[in-house]
């Protein structure tokens, strides 16, 4: 039952057994839950944000039992550090933009959330490439989508201070 329990933490509930592109699927369901818990549900992004922190000091443990017998130590399947990576800059950007914004601004920072964060997690700048290299373990699994994420952040940060 555990192990069952595991499993579907670490795929994202199957999401990560899909054969083609679960890591892109995966963010982009991710991108899409988290749009609906902040402007549907409109829970807060503080709340949100610690749920994340606590989300990945469970994957921490819940991947490396999952990965322990297998000889790839970043398969495919494993989609929990893609939902954390993917929220991190969606959870920031919630917190700093609060109050009422359009719909079509959301979406559109949104899109561009997504799409950095695919490119910096399936390009692997350093330090994205250091953890994912070095770290055959979960913490390396995790921590390369933490590096990406925080990149997307970044980048968002650096638009936002030459545009105002």
């Amino acid at each position: 039952m555990l192990k069952k329990i595991n499993f579907l933490f670490v795929t994202l509930f199957g999401i990560g057994k899909i054969s083609k592109i679960p890591g892109s699927i995966a963010s982009l369901v991710t991108t899409v839950f988290l749009f609906f818990l902040f402007h549907v549900v409109n829970i807060s992004a503080n709340i949100i944000l610690a749920s994340i922190v606590v989300i990945f000091f469970i994957s921490l443990w819940s991947v490396s039992i999952f990965i322990k017998s297998l000889d790839n130590k970043d398969p495919n399947e494993v989609v929990i550090d893609e939902f954390i990576g993917q929220s991190i800059p969606i959870c920031l950007y919630e917190i700093a933009h609060e109050g009422t914004k359009e719909t079509s601004q959301v979406l559109t920072f949104y899109f561009i959330m997504f799409i950095l964060f695919r490119i910096f997690d399936i390009v692997k700048p350093y330090p994205v490439s250091y953890y994912d290299k070095n770290f055959k373990n979960s913490f390396g699994v995790v921590m390369d989508d933490v590096c990406a994420g925080l990149y997307v952040v970044a980048v968002l940060v650096l638009y936002m201070v030459i545009t105002s």
